[in-house]
């Protein structure tokens, strides 16, 4: 046991190794503090700005997109409410070209009433001055057989005529209101 205890424990370094460790780490950690600990330390500043600004940007772009959607959907409305003022205009101006074409249908169709009753008129009197023609040759005809002579004179004839044809016109209307 005297043995042992001359020789060094295998479990403790030698105290030359153990001065030589120390200042080996020393060296060690201040060359890690001087390049590599800022080194870490800008890497993980860059990362959490960009982390850290991507949320950022993020956010910005949400808000802005959020700011479009407000924008297009305002935009949307005045769309249609212009559409629905364009309709309602289209609905006034069709109820308006409508009313303007049966103004003129109306009016054609009162001109075409006159000129149909103008024409009937025009007609009537041609009938009416044929008929007197035609009952003034007659009467001349049956007046010379009755009297059994020819009324050569114009005058005379003619005067007989008007006399009977004034006194056919002066029956008809008491006719036509003994009728009624």
């Amino acid at each position: 046991m005297i043995l042992a205890a001359e020789e060094p424990l295998p479990v403790l370094p030698l105290p030359g190794e153990l001065i030589v460790g120390i200042v080996a780490f020393a060296i060690l950690l201040f060359v890690l503090n001087k390049y590599a600990v800022p080194r870490f330390e800008a890497m993980y500043a860059e990362r959490t700005d960009a982390i850290e600004g991507g949320i950022k940007r993020a956010q910005d772009a949400q808000e802005q997109a959020e700011r479009l959607k407000a924008e297009y959907e305002e935009q949307i409305a005045g769309l249609r409410a212009e559409a629905a003022r364009i309709r309602d205009d289209a609905r006034a101006e069709g109820a308006q070209i409508k009313a303007e074409l049966r103004a003129q249908a109306e009016e054609e169709a009162a001109r075409i009433k006159q000129r149909g009753e103008e024409q009937i008129v025009a007609s009537r009197e041609q009938a009416v001055r044929q008929l007197r023609g035609e009952i003034g040759g007659l009467s001349v005809q049956l007046a010379s057989r009755l009297i059994g002579a020819e009324l050569a004179d114009t005058e005379a004839r003619r005067g007989t005529v008007d006399s009977f044809l004034a006194e056919l016109d002066g029956m008809a209307p008491r006719q036509t209101t003994g009728a009624s």
